[in-house]
């Protein structure tokens, strides 16, 4: 029983973070879209946008890239690949799985000047969704649960409901925005 209480929960908290973070991103595409056309840019403004110095747009794809790939890191299954340490408690596992994203994405966390607010919104908020994700599973786990016991709920938390992580999501949406650099 707890543990279907413990899925359902977080698939609510996955779901609710996942919509709140497309209707973000859409919410700022329609103001910018409205922004563009109240200020009425015109062809020559259009033009001069065009050209973008090539070391800025090198900067913005590079940014875009290492944060498609900070996505990839921090993905729960690879995560879990790379720390595995069957020999810790579960909660020592939970330490070090939300250190270990914590650490990646202040690592990344400069490429925020090079990419939209969007962007680097939907990052942030796979980053927060992620831990929050983790910190749950681990909240129902008895008291002498082991790493692999954690592990093993978070991936059968994942492979019950594919669609709990964002990202696929935050990985097109960073795609798209980097594709319209080039």
């Amino acid at each position: 029983m707890d543990s279907t209480l413990l899925i359902a929960a977080i698939v609510f908290a996955v779901l609710l973070a996942a919509i709140l973070a497309w209707l973000l991103i859409r919410q700022r595409r329609q103001m910018k879209e409205l922004e563009k056309k109240a200020a009425g840019k015109n062809h020559a403004a259009s033009q001069a946008a065009d050209t973008t110095s090539i070391p800025s747009r090198q900067l913005q794809l590079q940014a875009y890239e290492r944060l498609i790939l900070l996505t990839d890191r921090i993905a729960l299954p690879n995560l879990i690949h790379r720390a595995h340490q069957p020999e810790l408690s579960a909660r020592e596992m939970q330490s070090l799985l939300t250190l270990s994203i914590r650490q990646e994405f202040e690592h990344n966390i400069t490429q925020q000047l090079y990419v939209s607010a969007e962007a680097w919104d939907a990052v942030r908020n796979y980053k927060d969704q992620n831990m929050l994700i983790i910190n749950q599973v681990g909240s129902f786990l008895p008291e002498g649960a082991t790493a692999a016991d954690l592990n093993r709920q978070l991936l059968d938390l994942l492979m019950q409901n594919p669609k709990a992580s964002l990202q696929n999501i935050v990985s097109e949406a960073l795609s798209y925005e980097a594709k319209k650099l080039l």
